[in-house]
């Protein structure tokens, strides 16, 4: 008996483990230093007591967790953060008020796409499907050893000075950012993601529900491995762009450019061998979540194009359109998000029990540094007189402190940059690596915010969550510190104004009832889900096969 209580024990301590990395996933892999729900007092007035506090009620945690330094406290007779549920067996209906009867149900999209997948649509547009950051398996190319998409066994140790050095980029002050190359190598998306707990394998699924909707829809491709479907005699091409989220989203962008023109060629040289010649051109529909969504708009509007050296603003040339018949991007931070900036001034801890990606780490990559928020709108003020701070000056990180300019971040400075001895030299490495990624940020964020219109046949659609309250402003004190100052509705990581790239947010700009975008959605649709959550919607499911399968070319 008490081998088997410590057996369990350590089961115990391993489920734990995994439910809290469930937490991270399904919000995001990336966690801010504060909680990104938070109820200022302006918003308290929106929040109402709830009607009765009945016996056989027993107070549970929120899904909403708390927040250190979050303002007064909630103006509302449940003023204790938790969310009441009834547990007696036999309530007094009498007790609560009338409410209707819930009549939602799950969609049977087997019956009602059924038909039209296995019809003879040889004109479909084939799909290529491009996840987030931190959605790409990285692997080391020379050993084999992955670097990104496994906890545990042969995965990487980021605590130790080997494993920092594999996941960091390198730093140079004599090269230029698409200079600075390792040997990790991307190696297929994650549509689930392996963990080891105590050496107990679990797996989260992490795309698998959007590779399996597409599933549904007759796309496949060789990578997934999903069963019971019927494609009857027709399949349609599915691809998954696998890239390096570390590096700059341009580079990834020119990759991506590559990437179609191969299946294109794979495509029609299919379409060929089953309907001789008789199809119109290819081009495809691309699907990208969160950060994947800014690579694929980049494509859009430029290509395979750089960005201009001098760093003006470029012309947008609607170059990948040839390509790309509709682009479907979800929960993208179309004007960035703030759980970047807690991420590179402070680091990131998956969960206590596995180790911290410190900041110094983080900071060497350039993609990160573009899901920044813009200045414009007003992310970071200081405390005290409000102003605003401009997060893309390298000064600011210097004057406060924050990620490479760190001074606690030394140590791992030293790890990255082993044959560098003088802390001094190294410091001043890491600053320059620091103003080449913002420089490079801040012409990625001008080249996407020039307002443009596609040309005919290419449309461009959004699916985003603004139902999870998402931090949206910081309040910086004299030492750096950063404290949550505001929050608009959103998907936990991404709020609803940035999905949209809504400007009536800009400093300055006077607030309109339209929106003001320099982005020409197409359609706009809005779920309840988390971040990562939104792709396992079964409102998400059903929208995007009607907009593939059915919607009018």
């Amino acid at each position: 008996m008490p081998r088997m209580a410590v057996s369990m024990g350590w089961i115990c301590m391993a489920i734990a483990v995994t439910a809290s990395l469930c937490g991270c996933l399904s919000r995001s892999p990336y966690q801010s230093m504060t909680s990104s729900s938070v109820l200022p007092a302006d918003r308290s007035a929106y929040y109402k007591p709830l009607p009765h506090e009945a016996p056989g009620l027993t107070a549970v945690p929120s899904q909403q967790p708390a927040v250190a330094n979050a303002g007064p406290a909630i103006a509302s007779g449940n003023t204790s953060g938790l969310t009441l549920v009834s547990t007696s067996p036999s309530p007094d209906a009498s007790n609560f008020p009338a409410v209707p009867r819930s009549t939602v149900a799950t969609p049977d999209l087997g019956h009602i796409y059924g038909r039209t997948v296995q019809s003879d649509d040889r004109d479909r547009n084939p799909i290529i499907v491009i996840p987030g950051v931190l959605g790409s398996r990285l692997v080391d190319s020379q050993t084999g050893q992955i670097v990104w998409g496994e906890f545990g066994g042969d995965s990487i140790n980021p605590a130790s000075s080997g494993g920092a050095r594999l996941i960091a980029l390198p730093m140079s002050e004599a090269k230029p950012l698409v200079s600075l190359t390792d040997y990790v190598r991307p190696a297929g998306t994650l549509d689930a993601l392996e963990i080891r707990v105590l050496g107990i394998p679990f797996q989260i699924n992490a795309y698998r529900d959007l590779l399996t909707t597409l599933g549904v829809g007759g796309y496949r491709d060789e990578k997934s491995n999903l069963a019971n479907i019927n494609y009857g005699d027709q399949s349609y091409s599915s691809f998954q762009f696998d890239y390096d989220w570390r590096r700059d989203n341009v580079e990834n962008a020119r990759r991506l450019h590559a990437f179609i023109l191969e299946k294109k060629k794979y495509v029609e040289a299919e379409r060929r061998e089953r309907h001789g010649k008789d199809f119109e051109p290819v081009r495809f529909d691309i699907v990208a979540h969160s950060m994947g969504g800014l690579v694929a708009r980049y494509y859009l509007e430029y290509g395979a194009a750089d960005l201009p050296a001098d760093g003006s603003t470029p012309s947008v040339t609607w170059a990948g359109a040839e390509n790309v018949a509709r682009l479907v991007v979800i929960a993208t931070p179309n004007a960035g998000s703030l759980d970047a900036v807690t991420n590179l001034v402070q680091g990131e801890t998956l969960s206590r029990f596995l180790p911290k990606y410190e900041a110094a780490i983080l900071g060497t990559m350039p993609s990160l540094y573009q899901l920044l928020p813009r200045s414009r709108h007003r992310p970071v003020i200081t405390d005290g007189d409000h102003r605003a701070v401009d997060i893309m000056d390298p000064k600011v990180w210097l004057r406060f402190r924050w990620g490479l300019m760190d001074p606690r971040q030394q140590v791992v400075l030293r790890d990255l940059l082993p044959n560098v001895g003088d802390p001094n030299v190294r410091q001043r490495i890491a600053f320059d690596h620091l103003t080449k990624c913002l420089n490079r940020a801040r012409s990625f964020h001008a080249a996407l915010d020039v307002p443009a219109k596609p040309p005919a046949g290419t449309t461009i659609h959004l699916i985003a969550g603004d139902a999870h309250p998402t931090t949206t402003q910081l309040r910086v004190d004299n030492r750096g510190g950063l404290t949550v100052a505001a929050w608009q509705p959103g998907d936990g990581k991404v709020s609803r104004p940035s999905a949209l790239m809504d400007e009536r947010y800009s400093d300055g700009v006077k607030w309109t009832p339209r929106l003001v975008t320099p982005i020409a959605w197409s359609n706009v649709n809005f779920l309840f889900a988390d971040h990562l959550g939104l792709t396992s919607d079964p409102g998400f499911a059903d929208n995007i096969l009607f907009l593939l399968l059915e919607s009018p070319h």
